[in-house]
């Protein structure tokens, strides 16, 4: 199901697709539940370790794969001058032998693990590159948009926003996911989508149905703003049109972009799989509405994560037992701080004034591991990665 053409496909892939540089493409492994979960890093040519950047999880479809999954829903070349890492994860290989996220399941029909192992991926890269903890974003392919819905679910404390293409939720996990925050949301679809038809099968949740759901969910206008897409390919089969649904909390939108006779594929890819829209591309698209958010809001010139790393101060870190906490923009008060896990739940904390005025945070009896810290001050909102080590 999903993307089974790509797999036939792939040769194609290799001979259209444009290649990165060796040095930029990285490919990497984790052991998360028991298994090797490897994926791949690209690494682009903008970076050089001074600043955090962006992380965007970009996930493959049902019977695709990670290398599959960079090149056909490419995002490189816009990652090399907007300066993000894009990280393609593989799935797990189903009985059927095809790669897969486990999406489709009841939450307590087991499986995989995949919202742990996303998770514990992000951590992995952020150990070892200057991620940005306030701009995780999730996008992918048909079984990867459904995926990417479930992190916007159930990893609502780390991903600040999502973008979904020919994807969509099963009605038992829409009904089941309860954000604790807006979570912008943008879900790119065609009308002749056969696989994860626009209007439901009774097991997909119908498209217009979905989006009227997030915007629910994040207080948007039920009333969205359209407009039509110029029809500059009038060869492809397909028209486009954009709807805005805005006004949601915390500047949060909801967007939707209705391909008119398109199929399951990816706007603007490198090769056609059935009906594919050229007055889009999905990529850029994608990327324009996801730069826009980080999880405290709209991303603006006075909220960069270089300034939240210089004005939080924490030590040591990564910590055992005590660590000191405490912001170069004025004292500290225990009700100023939160502490979140990986997966974005709630964490008890313990804080005592220090000698010197910074409030100590105890770390005795926590799982090592990575968690967060979040502070508000004087209208600022500051966050840093804590590293608890065994005790």
């Amino acid at each position: 199901m999903m993307m089974r053409p790509l797999l036939l496909l792939a040769g194609l892939l290799l001979a259209f697709a444009p290649s990165a540089p060796a040095q930029q493409t990285l490919t990497g492994t984790i052991r998360f539940g028991g298994l090797v979960r490897d994926y791949r890093l690209y690494v682009p040519k903008a970076y050089d370790g001074t600043r955090p950047v962006p992380l965007l999880l970009n996930l493959h479809g049902f019977g695709s794969n990670a290398a599959e999954q960079e090149q056909y829903g490419d995002f490189r070349a816009i990652a090399d001058t907007a300066n993000f890492l894009v990280v393609h994860p593989n799935g797990t290989v189903a009985p059927t032998g095809q790669r897969f996220w486990n999406t489709f399941l009841p939450y307590a029909a087991g499986g995989p693990d995949d919202v742990g192992f996303l998770s514990a991926l992000i951590d992995s890269i952020s150990a070892k590159y200057r991620v940005n903890p306030q701009r995780l974003y999730s996008t992918g392919m048909s079984n990867g948009g459904f995926m990417s819905y479930e992190l916007a679910c159930r990893l609502n404390g780390r991903i600040a926003a999502i973008a979904s293409v020919t994807g969509s939720m099963l009605a038992s996990h829409l009904a089941a996911c309860t954000p604790t925050q807006p979570v912008p949301v943008l879900e790119i679809h065609g009308t002749a989508d056969g696989t994860v038809p626009y209007e439901g099968n009774g097991t997909f949740v119908p498209i217009p149905e979905l989006v009227a759901a997030w915007v629910r969910r994040n207080g948007c206008s039920p009333t969205p703003v359209i407009t039509q897409v110029p029809n500059t390919n009038t060869t492809d089969g397909s028209t486009a049109e954009r709807q805005v649904f805005g006004g949601g909390r915390n500047g949060s939108v909801v967007e939707h972009y209705r391909i008119i006779g398109g199929g399951h594929t990816w706007p603007g890819a490198p090769i056609n799989i059935g009906v594919t829209n050229r007055d889009i591309n999905a990529s850029q698209v994608i990327w324009q509405f996801l730069r826009r958010y980080q999880l405290s809001g709209l991303v603006t010139a006075t909220s960069g994560a270089r300034a939240n790393s210089a004005e939080l101060l924490v030590a040591p870190n990564p910590v055992r037992n005590q660590m000191s906490v405490r912001s170069t923009l004025g004292p500290l008060a225990p009700g100023q701080l939160r502490i979140t896990d990986a997966a974005g739940r709630a964490v008890t904390a313990t804080f005592r004034r220090g000698p010197d005025g910074s409030l100590l945070l105890s770390t005795a009896g926590w799982a090592a591991g990575s968690y967060w810290l979040r502070a508000e001050v004087k209208g600022r909102t500051l966050h840093r990665q804590l590293v608890k080590t065994a005790e």
